[in-house]
């Protein structure tokens, strides 16, 4: 733009005019930040709302900076504002009001407008940041959020609670969740591939096979359903349909994890036991699966069902190391010792990370009513028993009804209930069903039987039937034959870090005390080491009205806010521990 000469008291000037307007003072408030003159920025913003009021990012701005100045109040009436009369579709406010109630430790109030953007949100910005922040509203108010839908995440969020079930082997529940979710996402295929598994594990292969039909219809060329499908043939022994699957999975050579993996154990399933060797190998040398037990599980299993002995060696030894609480590694070791030696006639290995269902049974029997809790849930476990009632033999079955009768919890009775109503199988076997479910029924329901007791709830179960490890056993843990040294490492890091009094030094010890001996966790790295002693330092501080915050602890032990809040979460879930919030 060109000077103006205009005359002043009778002298020329050379006037350059300013145009005041919202762009001209955002630009002024852009700048004022960066020099980090804040009381600056934040008058040239309230300039730019005058000159344009309908305008919601100047007033969001504005919101901002009051927000890093500690005026969390002034900035959510502003962010109210813009949501009641400005612009209503700008949902991100929900997520800068969530953090400034956050921070005025109103986690009631903060809890309520992070479901809102969650529930309202269509685009995800704040996604991770909202997870996160979700993960410590939980801890703080000790509950869930009643969360019902992410917008943003169509389906997603009821597909993932639905993997968590299968992964914890409750198939039933997750078949029920699926099933849900197909009229409203047809297209979601991932989540009809998990609903087949889901049929599959409880033994109902027509439907499983259905829905397969159902994915290969939309998507010919989906890898999940196709090695879905290929299994499914397997158990028809239809031969050459399964043969032209298996040309075709061997032609493929996918990049993502999850895709190798699933090829992999479908290789290793339908005896393509070179082709699964090549794909456990490779997963084996990505950096976040190298230390997963059950990976070098499969990997062992598919070098010594091609006779790479010497191979599947070195990966048992090296499950043991990374899993040494389980007694699959050596199981396995024992077996490869004898077929080397020449005892024992090699036969080929199911990928399965647990012990052969023969073995499992024989383990079941040792301990009696006193099986632990995470032998109960192990879904291999629970799918293997599940799959023997729908197809094992008459002593198999009978053996799985009573054994599913230990376990007694919801997907039991549902397949209980599935086999009773399946017309043509034993009618001996058919009252043992009836009669084990039966009394899983009165347990439940005490008012059934007057004789019956009031039943325990979960977790007193559980505290019932796992056994305990004294105060002693813990505090001198290094002495101890069955005992982990990382327990101890926790509780001696968390006391190194704290430096704490002797009273704190005493409730972290009760704390984890408490803990392994209902629980006896496997810690296997110095992350989890590190995150379990913050966890416990956090929580025994809260407990004892200390002031402490997740970030404070986090900066400490040099992890993040959400990972103190989460070990914290973990002790406080099983020790019942409940402090006051802050």
């Amino acid at each position: 733009m060109k000077g103006k000469l205009v005359r002043t008291e009778g002298h020329l000037a050379n006037i350059i005019p300013i145009h005041l307007d919202a762009s001209f003072f955002f630009e002024r408030a852009v700048r004022s930040l960066d020099r980090n003159h804040v009381d600056k920025a934040l008058k040239y913003f309230r300039k730019a709302v005058e000159y344009e009021p309908e305008n919601p990012v100047n007033h969001c701005n504005m919101a901002g900076i009051l927000s890093e100045k500690g005026d969390y109040k002034a900035s959510n009436a502003i962010l109210a504002h813009v949501l009641d009369v400005v612009d209503p579709s700008m949902t991100e406010c929900y997520f800068y009001m969530a953090n400034n109630y956050a921070n005025m430790d109103q986690f009631e109030e903060a809890e309520r407008a992070l479901v809102t953007y969650l529930e309202e949100d269509t685009q995800g910005q704040f996604m991770t940041e909202a997870e996160e922040m979700m993960e410590l509203l939980y801890y703080e108010l000790d509950r869930p959020a009643k969360l019902n839908r992410i917008k943003s995440r169509q389906g997603v969020v009821e597909h993932d609670q639905a993997r968590e079930l299968l992964e914890e082997g409750k198939f039933a529940q997750a078949a029920e969740l699926l099933e849900g979710m197909s009229p409203d996402y047809p297209d979601y295929l991932a989540a009809r591939n998990n609903l087949a598994l889901a049929y599959y594990y409880m033994g109902l292969f027509s439907k499983a096979k259905e829905t397969i039909a159902d994915v290969l219809e939309q998507e010919p060329g989906n890898l999940h359903a196709l090695c879905n499908l290929a299994i499914f043939y397997q158990n028809e022994n239809r031969t050459d349909q399964v043969l032209l699957l298996i040309k075709k999975l061997r032609a493929i050579v996918p990049f993502q994890h999850e895709q190798v993996y699933k090829l992999a154990t479908t290789m290793g399933i339908l005896g393509q036991h070179d082709a699964a060797y090549i794909h456990f190998r490779r997963l084996l040398k990505g950096e976040e699966t190298a230390t997963d037990p059950a990976l070098a599980h499969y990997a062992a299993v598919a070098a010594f069902n091609t006779e790479r002995y010497d191979i599947a060696k070195r990966l048992w030894h090296h499950v043991n190391k990374l899993d040494p609480g389980s007694e699959v590694a050596r199981y396995y070791l024992d077996g490869l010792e004898a077929v080397i030696q020449g005892v024992q006639e090699p036969s080929k290995l199911s990928y399965h990370y647990h012990l052969p269902f023969d073995e499992q049974f024989k383990q079941w029997e040792d301990y009696g009513n006193g099986i632990p809790e995470e032998m109960k849930n192990d879904p291999l476990i629970r799918s293997s028993f599940f799959w023997a009632l729908r197809h094992g033999d008459q002593a198999t079955k009978l053996q799985v009804i009573h054994a599913l009768g230990i376990i007694g919890d919801y997907e039991v009775q549902q397949a209980l209930q599935l086999f009773i109503d399946e017309p043509g199988e034993e009618p001996a076997l058919v009252k043992a069903a009836q009669a084990v479910l039966h009394d899983l029924q009165r347990v439940e329901h005490p008012e059934l039987n007057a004789e019956v007791s009031q039943p325990l709830t979960p977790k007193a179960e559980a505290l019932k039937t796992v056994p305990k490890v004294s105060k002693k056993e813990i505090t001198g843990i290094r002495l101890g034959k069955e005992t982990s040294p990382h327990w101890q490492a926790v509780v001696d890091r968390a006391l190194q870090m704290s430096e704490a009094r002797a009273e704190l030094q005493q409730e972290m010890e009760r704390i984890w005390t408490d803990y392994v001996s209902r629980v006896r966790p496997d810690l296997s790295g110095s992350k989890q080491i590190e995150g379990w002693a913050a966890g416990l330092e956090y929580l025994a501080s809260k407990n004892r009205s200390r002031p402490v915050t997740y970030q404070s602890i986090a900066e400490r032990y040099g992890i993040s806010a959400s990972t103190v809040s989460k070990y914290a979460r973990q002790l406080n879930q099983i020790c019942s521990v409940t402090p006051p919030n802050g």
